[in-house]
């Protein structure tokens, strides 16, 4: 995908110019990276330098953003309002959202999804060229929204097609961005975060270096950390290095234990996700006898919602399904939906193409894949974390607005949001504001508890990801847990690491140690959550677990 004509390109420093300081690093070039970076230009903040993991071509970016393939909600149609999106936030999020956090998401979306426009990004019904004008804006209904208000971008590439503006957005600012740069560590002097510290891929194949950028302000926008399970949606940088490096940093983390599982995943060789909308559009789940489990009323499965029930439902009932069939898929039937799959959903299209199945006449074949970790680096609404100089945005913070389950395409609206928000602070401590942290019990309703287990345990990933999937997957109850944390607990101590891929298993194997004492802490089952051993469990709602490392 090329990106809007007439952008520029942002500077790319070689590894060996590499700044020792700037005024504030990012790290990460999804939605929330990008937005921030260009929040804080847009503000005055000449000295900006973007970090990111990928290599940096001038026309898409990096992390998850790309790979959405739903789109992003926001009111905009005469029959919405902000207390419906509100109200459907907070129904999805089973009573664990913070409600404020809530509010500021869906009152501010609207204007984000118009300065998005504003950068060059074309929303299906829009006319090029012209003003971004909400009102003709093509609007889908997705799982668990009362009203038609998700929003897309050339069918299914309203990520890609986000990323590729926000790019070309970057480039035109002038913003320098420093790529195949791998986080490794927060660099913390006096109490706060004062820098990143860094392994830099040498140019034309020779070897990374260590480099050390000090700062004024950090934004971490690293996304999520999908690749600790064998099953997941996310892309293969998505090693949880920023959520990582804030906990050893002394960040509080909470809401870890809701990991959002995505209910159809093609079964294919080649898996690929086959978005919300697609049932938003129509198509239906069946069994493969074809039975409509989730609208049979005879079915132990069935939810008046049927397939637009939120996500955690459908995804565990289609996992009943694999389940009940010996581990064959279910079977997602868009076959009514004829040709406009092939206009509507092109992307999709292409991959089951690709995959050998011409989907207007036949089901595809799914299962869930771990998909959204909506838990995260603690933050307020401004982006705060507990550190001070630290702030987070987009999946690796844990803003309070998705609580127990996220509702679908809530995610890039969260990026733009609070990474602007995030921005905005960091603009008025740069200018003198006070500079201090959060402290820890405001972030989190429940009581913040020191944990011990600020190391790594050194587990193959093939390994780990397979008992993160069997253990704390979809699925999870005492038994599992335990055994999971022996498995941790019982493995060598991960030494320093000096290549990326040691960095990215080390940054894993913390997550998981993270995901295991959160879920332990949660004995009930609530949303994303789900414990099949939670029979009389006295439900918390959102006293969540909160986590904080213990001073060694």
């Amino acid at each position: 995908m090329s990106a809007p004509e007439g952008s520029g390109r942002a500077t790319e420093p070689a590894a060996s110019e590499v700044p020792a300081r700037a005024a504030v690093v990012v790290v990460g070039t999804g939605v929330a990276g990008m937005t921030a970076a260009l929040g804080l230009r847009a503000r005055g903040v000449d000295d900006v330098l973007l970090v990111t993991k990928t290599a940096w071509d001038g026309v898409s970016g990096g992390g998850s953003t790309a790979w959405a393939q739903g789109g992003v909600a926001a009111v905009t149609g005469a029959d919405d309002d902000v207390a419906l999106h509100v109200a459907d936030t907070l129904a999805a999020g089973a009573g664990a959202c913070d409600p404020e956090a809530v509010r500021v998401l869906c009152t501010e979306g609207p204007a984000r999804l118009v300065e998005l426009a504003e950068r060059g990004l074309l929303l299906d019904g829009a006319a090029p060229g012209a003003p971004a004008d909400p009102t003709t804006w093509s609007r889908g209904l997705e799982a668990a929204h009362s009203r038609p208000r998700v929003l897309h971008a050339g069918g299914d590439a309203t990520g890609a097609r986000t990323s590729a503006a926000l790019v070309a957005a970057v480039g035109a600012a002038g913003v320098p961005v420093l790529d195949r740069a791998c986080l490794a560590d927060l660099v913390v002097e006096d109490g706060r975060v004062a820098g990143v510290d860094l392994l830099v891929d040498g140019p034309q194949g020779r070897p990374a270096s260590s480099r050390r950028v000090l700062a004024d302000a950090v934004v971490l926008a690293t996304g999520g950390a999908g690749q600790l399970f064998s099953c997941t949606t996310n892309p293969p940088e998505a090693t949880g290095d920023g959520l990582a490096a804030a906990w050893r940093a002394g960040a509080v983390v909470a809401d870890l234990e809701q990991l959002q599982l995505h209910p159809t995943v093609a079964a294919t060789p080649v898996p690929f996700l086959v978005s919300e909308a697609v049932r938003g559009e129509g198509a239906v789940l069946r069994d493969e006898d074809g039975v409509r489990f989730l609208a049979d009323p005879a079915s132990s499965l069935a939810d008046p919602r049927a397939e637009l029930a939120p996500r955690d439902v459908v995804a565990r009932a289609v996992a009943a399904v694999v389940a009940r069939q010996d581990g064959r898929p279910a079977l997602l039937d868009a076959t009514a939906l004829g040709e406009h799959l092939r206009t509507r959903f092109p992307g999709i299209d292409a991959m089951c193409a690709a995959a050998g199945l011409d989907w207007t006449r036949e089901p595809v074949p799914v299962v869930p894949a771990a998909h959204y970790w909506m838990g995260g680096v603690a933050t307020d609404v401004r982006g705060r974390t507990a550190l001070p100089g630290l702030w987070a945005a987009g999946e690796v913070a844990r803003t309070g607005v998705h609580g127990a389950n996220r509702l679908a395409s809530n995610s890039l609206l969260e990026g733009l949001v609070f990474a602007d928000r995030a921005a905005a602070d960091v603009v008025d401590v740069l200018a003198g504001a006070p500079a201090g942290g959060v402290e820890p019990g405001v972030l989190g309703q429940g009581d913040v508890e020191e944990l011990a287990c600020a190391g790594a345990p050194a587990i193959p990933r093939a390994e780990l990801q397979a008992l993160t999937w069997e253990h704390a997957g979809l699925l999870r109850d005492a038994h599992g847990l335990e055994l999971l944390a022996k498995a941790l607990d019982g493995a060598p101590a991960a030494g320093a690491p000096r290549t990326r891929k040691e960095i990215e298993d080390r940054s894993l194997g913390l997550c998981a140690r993270l995901l295991v004492a959160s879920a332990q802490r949660r004995p009930e089952s609530l949303g994303a959550h789900f414990r099949t051993d939670a029979a009389g469990a006295a439900p918390r709602g959102a006293d969540r677990p909160v986590l904080l490392r213990r001073a060694s």
